[in-house]
């Protein structure tokens, strides 16, 4: 079995390697490594959480270790899709690289633009940056890419997703043509291939498992779930989620819970803590510094759920999360890789579970038929919903909906009794009963005593030509002045 001192790394690399307790590379490492030390374009295809970090740190810094920076030129390039991501990448070269002397800075949204152009002032030998702020910085005058001689492409994949193509894209044609570049992905779209087949010269190919699989030690479930009735879904989902998490009892020390829209994600946490479990949610809409409080407060045990959209589902790196929960199927099979592959990581055993409902079950075959396998279906908790919840609820929902009904009519007295909330919402209109009954009496009088009663509300007038004042179709709650004939002579 190779060794990590067999893969010609710097002395004070291999010290740092050691400090931190690894002692064996893991495929991709093995694999990549050797060839990204002898210069060569590397293309590494491998599922997440095998260790494509230090497949490319630990050769770029026994490469730059030799050599100096210049101000505004940095001599290596990594981009990340997302601020998380490249956080990492910062901390495993600060862990790696401590016994030699590099400088690098972090250039990621959220952080003021004074402190990150004070750092590119002074020259890095490694820059760390997503493509977005990267750009910025460049339109601004304040980075040449000139002096890049080693540039990293991490979670390629991922990249399309976010829709960065055309800003990678760019930022290779800012880099030297004689650049070494390093492309990593767990997966391989056609556009992704386009990229590596256009930029890549003569790459050293690593695919250490088939393209989107799942790793073995994560065992995974579905549940069917329908619910009773649709304005019940999300309510009867959030507590199937809390059932799935009670069952593992001791056995989910922590989780992370995703789901597809960013407005879920805040629902989701609110009803965790609600029902008194600590959770707190993590999406990109959140303040940079929100978001990494977050994230360190999961790292260091202190928040046990972590409920996320797919900003979290790429390249972090905590080693021991038990447990993945996919509230939502993911809308992109890819995605479904990626999420799993929070857990069971370095060897790991971890459980993935998902809820699955009618609506998603195009989403569920196209993950199925990614990885190539049926996912097992588990039995529902819950079983049948409980039927006198559903009633409480539908009974709550019908006295709001009456509520309102009753909204813009003011309060009457009656309103204060006690009223059977299983009626429909026309029920509040019996409230003014004695309005209404005064004038239903009032319609049944003959014709010829309302037209009178108007004429002396108009001093004696009386309508010309005998005209009938009765209009039909307008409503008993018509107002009387629409039913008067008009007076041609007052007119005039």
């Amino acid at each position: 079995m190779t060794k990590f001192s067999e893969l010609n790394l710097n002395p004070k690399v291999l010290k740092a390697i050691e400090e931190a307790g690894y002692d064996t590379p893991t495929p991709i490492q093995a694999g990549a490594i050797p060839p990204a030390l002898e210069g060569r374009d590397v293309l590494g295809i491998a599922q997440t959480g095998t260790g494509k970090t230090a497949s490319f740190t630990l050769p770029m810094i026994t490469l730059l270790a030799r050599g100096r920076a210049r101000a505004r030129m940095p001599r290596s390039l990594v981009l990340c899709p997302t601020r998380e991501l490249a956080a990492q990448v910062a901390e495993n070269f600060d862990i790696y690289a401590k016994n030699v002397k590099l400088t690098k800075a972090l250039l990621i949204g959220g952080v003021s633009f004074k402190e990150q152009d004070a750092l590119i002032d002074k020259g890095v030998d490694v820059l760390i940056a997503t493509p977005g702020r990267l750009l910025d910085h460049f339109e601004r005058g304040k980075l040449l890419l000139t002096g890049v001689q080693v540039m990293v492409v991490d979670e390629a994949d991922r990249m399309l997703d976010m829709g960065f193509i055309p800003d990678i894209e760019r930022i290779f044609s800012l880099t030297p043509f004689t650049r070494q570049t390093l492309f990593f992905s767990a997966t391989m779209a056609p556009e992704i291939e386009r990229i590596t087949n256009t930029f890549l010269s003569a790459p050293a190919r690593i695919e250490v498992a088939r393209q989107a699989t799942a790793s073995e030690t994560i065992e995974q479930g579905v549940v069917m779930f329908k619910a009773t009735r649709r304005d019940r879904e999300g309510t009867e989902k959030r507590k199937l989620l809390r059932k799935l998490i009670e069952v593992e009892g001791d056995a989910c020390s922590n989780a992370i819970i995703f789901c597809n829209r960013k407005m879920d994600v805040d629902i989701v946490a609110k009803s965790l803590k609600k029902y008194g479990f600590d959770a707190a949610p993590i999406h990109g809409d959140l303040d940079q510094s929100q978001r990494m409080k977050t994230l360190d407060g999961f790292r260091d045990g202190d928040l046990r759920f972590l409920v996320a959209s797919d900003v979290a589902a790429r390249g972090l790196d905590v080693p021991a999360v038990s447990h993945v929960f996919n509230f939502d199927v993911p809308s992109h099979a890819e995605d479904y890789v990626h999420r799993i592959g929070r857990t069971g990581r370095a060897g790991r055993k971890g459980k993935a579970m998902m809820i699955s409902g009618p609506k998603d079950e195009k989403n569920f075959d196209a993950i199925e038929k990614l990885i190539q396998k049926e996912i097992p279906r588990v039995e529902n908790p819950l079983g049948q919903v409980d039927a006198e919840t559903t009633a409480d609820t539908s009974d709550e929902k019908k006295e709001s909906k009456s509520r309102r009904s009753r909204g813009g009519r003011g309060r009457s007295k009656s309103s204060d009794k006690p009223q059977d909330t299983t009626v429909d919402a026309q029920e509040p209109v019996q409230a003014e009963a004695p309005k209404e009954a005064a004038k239903r009496e009032d319609d049944q009088k003959p014709d010829q005593d309302r037209s009178r009663n108007r004429r002396n509300d108009r001093g004696g007038r009386s309508d010309r030509g005998g005209r009938d004042n009765n209009v039909v179709g307008m409503g008993d709650h018509m107002p009387s002045f629409i039913a008067l004939s008009f007076d041609e002579r007052r007119a005039g």
